[in-house]
């Protein structure tokens, strides 16, 4: 396996290019136990504060100290750790920008997350906003995530008859690609100078990204 991708380190955070097909947890395979691997430190502290899904792929920060590791989880609970991401979907919404406020139930035997009506146990309220970037049969959008559910965005854009391309679980069309979800942005306050500080990666040029514009006007 190729070393994973790493853009920036110091001594509190590490920012990274969570390949597709990692784990974003802590145990064997997943990326914390591969950074430290490649650090050439088993022992290492590399915690995990926020997660991608396994198919998915791009930014992330991991913490280096206890310390670090409770602050960024702090701006995470607070919202003002925030996140952006980049996906191609088939079809494209009817605005050029827009806000999905739903009520998601998480199936955990099924692993998978639905868009329902009404309250009710492990039902939690999910909201974004988007930007559509390229209209066409394909569309990129921008999303920014209010919420952090399970599979918030796939479910969301989904719902809408708006599944993402290459998304093998909440989709019925059969695209030869991985799944077009991208980590792009993160932006918080790092957790020791306490100062703002944003990382953004442009997916993988490759299909569908290559069939887009590639450039993010924000």
């Amino acid at each position: 396996m190729e070393p994973v991708s790493i853009v920036y380190a110091d001594q509190e955070i590490l920012v990274c290019i969570k390949p597709a097909g990692i784990l974003s947890t802590d145990e064997p395979g997943g990326l914390p136990s591969l950074l430290r691997h490649q650090l050439g430190d088993e022992t290492a502290c590399v915690r995990t504060v926020h997660r991608l899904d396994r198919v998915v792929s791009g930014l992330m920060v991991l913490a280096r100290t206890p310390e670090a590791a409770s602050r960024l989880s702090a701006q995470i609970r607070e919202r003002t750790f925030d996140k952006e991401y980049l996906a191609v979907v088939h079809g494209c919404p009817q605005e050029d920008a827009g806000e999905y406020r739903d009520l998601l139930l998480r199936n955990k035997p099924e692993r998978k997350t639905y868009v329902v009506t009404q309250p009710g146990k492990d039902v939690q309220e999910a909201v974004l906003t988007y930007r559509v970037l390229h209209r066409g049969t394909l569309s990129k959008v921008l999303i920014h995530l209010e919420t952090g559910r399970t599979h918030q965005i796939r479910a969301q854009f989904s719902s809408r008859g708006l599944p993402l391309v290459g998304d093998r679980k909440y989709s019925l069309l059969e695209d030869d690609c991985p799944i077009a979800l991208w980590s792009h942005s993160l932006s918080f306050l790092h957790p020791a100078t306490k100062e703002p500080v944003c990382f953004r990666m442009e997916p993988p040029d490759r299909y569908p990204w290559n069939e887009m514009c590639k450039k993010v006007s924000i």
